[in-house]
């Protein structure tokens, strides 16, 4: 159980997830927050980053940080997001054990799933059958992460308490706006405020609509990751009584909705009355993505955003930030 008084390290916090943890952890009470900028640690250097957990000892890691981007950001550089995922989660995981951490919670992604999963996806099916090929090599770094938090936790129980968590498509405050490397709430935010405010009369949309996807606030996310690092630590292994079985859990709201109706809901929310159509020749990727959150859900925990109050208030953060969100389109 976390105290006020511990070192809390959150890694990633420019981004998504790792700010709403900020955020989560301070609204808590808590303020003995370590959080570095790229430039101050460099997550893929190994020689820095454990001298890092060296030097600063701290006793919980909310690991958020990574490479991140859409379909077509992914399917552009398949090595890099292999590459540069799985050393920064590597080097971190492994400086956290080395270095005594108490408790180390992954974020991972639902992309870690099959492409042809049954629906709703469980935790046991991963590794069951072939991955979506548009983002293999993100999806392929958060596998190594999770399982490596899996193998420390069986070989080293008396020492090593690693959680995952997978969650479904994110959105909220502090998204990335970029036109080509955003994911799919913050491209549509954007593209129909624009088209709004330049009252152009179409917005196109890739893929067929079909896609079916599940999406959660940022700041259930954060309140979720908040609530299993103090009361959650994986299942037993019920062969292996002394190890732990799956240390990964799914996050998600337990509703998804089709790429055609996100669209019309977000046009009927910024506010854009003209026509909608869809690109066909650019991929849906995988056919529908729904987790089930069902062991999550019997902790007690549940998100408290419907999907429609949750985009209008990432509406109207949008509105209220777009200019520092448009410049802030590298990547973080």
């Amino acid at each position: 159980m976390m105290k006020q008084s511990d070192k809390i390290f959150v890694a990633g916090h420019r981004g998504l997830v790792g700010s709403a943890i900020v955020r989560k952890l301070k609204k808590e009470g808590f303020n003995n927050i370590i959080v570095r900028t790229h430039d101050e640690l460099d997550l893929v250097d190994q020689r820095a980053v454990f001298q890092f957990f060296s030097e600063e000892k701290p006793d919980y890691v909310f690991m958020s940080a990574a490479k991140v981007g859409g379909i077509q950001a992914n399917r552009e550089a398949l090595d890099q997001f292999l590459y540069i995922n799985t050393m920064i989660e590597f080097n971190t995981i492994m400086a956290a054990f080395q270095n005594g951490v108490k408790k180390f919670c992954f974020i991972g992604s639902g992309c870690v799933y099959p492409r042809e999963c049954s629906q709703p996806i469980k935790e046991e099916y991963l590794l069951t059958s072939p991955l979506e090929i548009t983002n293999e090599g993100y999806a392929l770094a958060k596998i190594s992460g999770l399982k490596l938090c899996e193998y420390l936790n069986t070989h080293h129980r008396d020492r090593a308490d690693f959680i995952s968590i997978m969650p479904c498509n994110l959105y909220g405050p502090g998204d990335n706006y970029h036109p080509e490397h955003s994911h799919v709430v913050p491209a549509l935010l954007r593209k129909f405020h624009e088209a709004k405010t330049n009252m152009r009369n179409e917005v196109t949309l890739w893929g067929t609509g079909s896609a079916m996807r599940e999406f959660l606030h940022i700041d259930d996310v954060a309140d979720a990751c908040f609530f299993l690092m103090q009361n959650y630590s994986g299942d037993i292994n019920e062969e292996q009584k002394e190890a732990p079985g799956i240390s990964w859990i799914n996050l998600g709201c337990g509703t998804d909705i089709s790429m055609k109706d996100l669209g019309a809901l977000i046009a009927k929310i910024v506010g854009f009355q003209g026509n909608i159509v869809f690109d066909h020749i650019h991929p849906d990727g995988t056919p529908r993505k729904l987790l089930d959150s069902s062991k999550l859900f019997s902790t007690g925990w549940h998100p408290r955003f419907s999907l429609e109050d949750g985009l209008r208030a990432t509406y109207e953060d949008y509105k209220l930030h777009s200019i520092d969100y448009i410049k802030n389109v590298s990547h973080r």
